[in-house]
């Protein structure tokens, strides 16, 4: 690949000197595909962060089997179309299935014009509490509720949504034209997915809905949670319905999560294709206007292969210092959108994880080399007198 006497490191000396001779052109696309690559970073990025928030918040917290008549394949259960009684056949099978607690749910989502004003409402039963499903929640603000609130038009609003909807203790909350409750309580910062509950009675919340008797799930503490997986299967089977997991339910998202990967690396993708191009002109452009320099490189004994070498490694480089460039880019776009997403939901939704460095690199040297491949076919192919003798 080289001629005798030069190694590796000439090249890429050669290589950099032929680009920062017309620093302007060089700086131009190195900008081209810095911004592609930064592009593909941060819509990846969103993916990674995501999947990241829902495996560190779902591992402690939530219930270990979720029953419901959707199957986790076709999202959240928000439909209040479970009757209540569930949980009564469910909790006749405590003893033999080792099963702690059984609450049933209620879920509904609210949402305004503004996404700072969505919130979800969780409604459980008083007498059970707030820690029946999610145990390590605290009061910071007023109390919890007790089983003296059933049935009462109040509510305990989580940190976040605290904040979104500005709530305070003694603030009323709208559920509908003819529902409202009174905020009693705010939750300590918990996580990105419990501060944005708003818990509310379970009778309060179905008179709201107008689901008297019907549930959108029961949730299910087990003795021991390794057991999750046994006994979501005993459920399914004795009372023909949906079961389960916390390990299903983070399946679920990361199924989804890899389907939206692949559309946004498609979206990215066209702005990498754009990145090359502007690599093969600016190579391209550098290799015919450099033409009597190979020439004089043949001339004194540089072999086809050593010209060759020469214009691939000036489009990697180019290409490496636009991946470069875009992760660092992307980095700051990430630091933004996490900004943007701790004030509306107090999660990092997006994150710049080390198999995405190595991706965004990978597809940056992999672009440079399918840019230069032509330019360096074409340099590699010219005869000397011809090049000698261009003008």
């Amino acid at each position: 690949m080289k001629s005798p006497g030069l190694r590796w490191t000439d090249i890429w000396k050669l290589a950099w000197r032929g680009l920062t001779r017309r620093r302007v052109r060089t700086l131009l696309t190195t900008l081209g595909i810095t911004v592609a690559v930064a592009s593909m970073v941060i819509f990846l990025s969103l993916g990674e962060g995501i999947r990241k928030v829902f495996v560190s918040q779902l591992g402690g917290i939530g219930p270990d089997v979720q029953v419901s008549l959707t199957p986790l394949s076709q999202g959240l259960a928000l439909q209040p179309n479970l009757p209540q009684k569930t949980a009564d056949d469910i909790q006749a099978l405590a003893p033999e299935l080792g099963i702690q607690t059984v609450t049933p749910v209620i879920m509904a989502v609210r949402g305004g014009l503004e996404v700072t004003q969505s919130v979800v409402l969780y409604g459980l039963p008083a007498a059970q509490g707030i820690a029946a499903v999610f145990p390590t929640t605290t009061a910071a603000q007023g109390r919890a509720l007790t089983p003296a609130d059933e049935g009462a038009g109040v509510a305990v609003a989580g940190a976040k949504a605290a904040q979104n909807l500005r709530l305070k203790v003694g603030s009323t909350l709208n559920l509908n034209r003819r529902n409202q409750v009174k905020v009693i309580g705010v939750l300590a910062p918990e996580s990105g997915l419990v501060d944005n509950f708003i818990f509310i009675p379970l009778g309060t919340l179905q008179r709201s809905e107008g689901a008297a008797g019907r549930v959108s799930l029961v949730a299910v503490k087990l003795d021991n949670p390794r057991d999750a997986r046994r006994v979501a299967d005993v459920l399914s089977e004795k009372l023909d319905l949906e079961a389960g997991t916390q390990s299903d339910f983070l399946s679920f998202i990361d199924r989804a999560l890899i389907i939206s990967d692949a559309v946004r690396f498609g979206i990215s993708l066209i702005a990498l294709i754009v990145g090359g191009l502007a690599v093969a002109n600016t190579v391209m452009m550098g290799v015919f206007e450099r033409t009597r320099e190979f020439g004089t490189l043949r001339a004194i004994g540089a072999r086809p292969s050593f010209v060759r070498s020469l214009v691939l490694t000036e489009s990697l480089l180019l290409s490496l210092v636009g991946g470069v460039g875009g992760v660092l880019l992307g980095l700051a776009g990430i630091a933004g959108v996490n900004l943007y997403t701790q004030q509306l939901a107090g999660i990092d939704a997006a994150a710049l994880t080390p198999r995405l460095v190595l991706l965004a690199l990978a597809i940056s040297l992999l672009l440079g080399l399918l840019s230069g491949l032509l330019p360096a076919r074409n340099a590699g192919r010219m005869s000397i007198v011809g090049a000698l003798g261009r003008i």
